[in-house]
Order: structure tokens, then sequence, then C-alpha cells
């Protein structure tokens, strides 16, 4: 079996900015995304708060799907997230690898 992969969505705040990505190692990519942490690599990222992910077992599905939810209405992502997620609460922390 392929190792996970996982598209998911960061935001900077509740209904603000929101950014779509795919990885194959999660808990480190998210932790990319923190200015506090990798000041370089995102210095003008806004999108820290990780409130919505799912998990993929082929690169294919998992890239298919982030291409989907980059090319989805905000209203419909915003509507995703608080679906599952409907106190925007920062997943990081509650992620068990």
């Amino acid at each position: 079996m392929d190792a996970l992969l996982f598209v998911y969505i960061l935001a900077s705040k509740r209904n603000g900015t929101l950014y779509v990505g795919v990885t194959n190692n999660l808990a480190r990519r998210l932790l990319e995304h923190r200015p506090s942490l990798c000041p370089v690599s995102h210095a003008n990222m806004k999108s820290t708060n990780s409130v919505y992910f799912e998990a993929f077992n082929s690169i294919l599905e998992a890239r298919a799907r982030e291409h989907s939810l980059k090319r989805w209405r905000r209203a419909w992502k915003v509507a995703l997230i608080e679906k599952l997620n409907p106190d925007w609460r920062d997943l990081t922390n509650e992620l068990n690898f």
C-alpha cells in the first residue's frame, strides 16, 4: 500500500484567507506553513490554521481533489470546512500520526 497523501485547507482566521494544498506528510507540511517556525519559506503566507484535511491512498486521487477544491467557489469551501469543523478550530495540534 502507498503512503497516505493529504489534501488540506488552511485559513488565516474564521472566514479569512484560504489555502488549499497537498502533501505526503501532513504534520511536517503544516509546521512549514507556520511563519514563527519557518520564517523564510512562507513569510507572506497569512493562512496558518489547519481547518480541514482529507486522506487519500493515491497521488492521482489527492492531486485531482486538490485541483477540484482550488476551483471551487469560496462559499463551497467554507461550507465544507463548517460541515466538519464548525468552530474553525486549528486542527494541527489534534493530529495523531
